[in-house]
This record gives C-alpha cells, structure tokens and sequence, in this order.
C-alpha cells in the first residue's frame, strides 16, 4: 500500500482548550517535519453550527467581517506559533465542507486537525465523529479531555507514526452511519 506523503498540515481555528491542543499537535508535526501549516477560519463556523444554512453578508459587512476576523487569527496563532515561520492562514468564505475539499484538492494540507470538544459536537452539519469518518483525507480528532487524547480517521490510523502520536494516545474514529 502507497502511503501520501505529507507536505502540509492543515488546523481549523477553534478557539477554545481543545482548539488549542490541536493547533499545538498539528504546529509539533509541522516543525518536526518541516511542514508547512495551514490556519483555515470560517466566516460561517462550521462547529456547533444550529443548522447547515450559511449566512449571506453584504458587502460591506464581509468586508468589516473578513478584516476582523483575520486580524484576530493572525493575532491569536501568530502568538502560539512563535518564531515557526512555516504558518499560513487562510479564511474561508464558502462553506466548511466544501471549502476543506476545495483546499485538500489545492494540496493546501495532506492532514487535518480538528478540535474536539465533546462527544456532542457537530461539525459542518455533522456529528463531529460522522464528518472525521467520512473526510477523504487523514483526520485527528484531539481531545477532549486532555492534549494527548486523538481519536483518527482510517486514513489518518494508516499514517500513525508519520504523525508521531504514540500508542495508547490514540484511537480509530468508529465507523458512523
């Protein structure tokens, strides 16, 4: 079996506990690596989201909008990074799902970081385990109850020790119907 290479990594901003231990695992595989890592935000947050709608801006407000938020991110991961150069950040106007398929198909990241929070979160619609399950590239869940606790996708189970997570740190995401 051909096994990717990595060349990027990608992390969803999450700005909570979690959210951090995932940007830190895919900043440590990054700088281990060599590896460019990728910031995706969303205008429209993809976690928790109450339905699967996104909300339209006018003009004006995207444009408020779009410097703010990407002020912020710039800010907040800037800080978190340190002197790691290797840190791209991207905002995402579309939706998650179709927006993350969009970047992996742009070779933006061969590997993506997401928070999780708890058992209950949804994610691009989803329960956060369905949508892990389900993405077409690797996936590592981190969290939710400490920084070394991943829950992986398949894909991302076949890639473990490129990953550098140790066993007994990790877990397959259960297949979801």
């Amino acid at each position: 079996m051909t096994i990717p290479r990595i060349n990027a990594v990608g992390y969803c901003a999450h700005y909570s506990t979690q959210g951090d231990w995932a940007f830190d695992a895919a900043l440590r595989l990054s700088q281990e690596n060599s590896l460019q890592l990728n910031v995706f935000h969303f205008l429209n947050d993809p976690y928790n989201s109450e339905d699967d709608t996104e909300r339209r801006y006018s003009a004006s407000e995207l444009a408020k909008l779009a410097f703010e938020r990407e002020r912020e991110l710039r800010l907040y991961y800037d800080e978190r990074a340190g002197d790691y150069l290797e840190v791209g950040f991207r905002l995402c106007y579309d939706d998650s799902w179709r927006e993350l398929h969009r970047c992996l198909a742009q070779r933006e990241f061969q590997v993506l970081f997401l928070a999780y929070p708890n058992e209950n979160t949804v994610f691009a619609g989803k329960p956060i385990e369905k949508f892990a399950d389900s993405f077409v590239c690797p996936l590592v869940l981190v969290g939710p109850d400490r920084q070394d606790q991943f829950r992986l996708n398949s894909r991302a189970a076949l890639l473990v020790e490129r990953l550098g997570i140790p066993s007994g740190q990790w877990s397959q995401v259960e297949h979801v119907l």
